[in-house]
């Protein structure tokens, strides 16, 4: 099945790569400059960084990312990401996030 490509924040571009109840595979792709906004969800995400290179901010904490690096967030965790060099993330949620479907 292929899914459509979002937009969910300026300069993001999002498509669900494979899901079922239990888990979701999805690709993030960020130009430079572009930010994911703070927030939360009762998910617990690991993001794997592709490409590029990211600062998260995770529980008021820092954490910097660039390719083949990645990063485990608790469900519930408030957290947001700065991207300071053209790259993708790969992103996956359990359970899935019915919200991006």
């Amino acid at each position: 099945m292929s899914y459509p490509i979002t937009h969910p924040d300026r300069g993001v571009a999002r498509q669900v790569l494979a899901e079922a109840p239990e888990l979701m595979l999805v690709s993030v792709r960020f130009e430079a400059g572009a930010k994911g906004a703070l927030h939360s969800h009762p998910h617990v995400q690991s993001s794997y960084c592709v490409s590029g290179r990211f600062r998260f901010l995770l529980n008021g904490e820092e954490h910097d990312l660039r390719a083949g690096d990645s990063l485990l967030i608790p469900g519930g965790a408030e957290h947001g990401c700065h991207c300071l060099e053209t790259g993708e993330l790969i992103d996956s949620f359990t359970p899935r996030r019915d919200d991006f479907l």
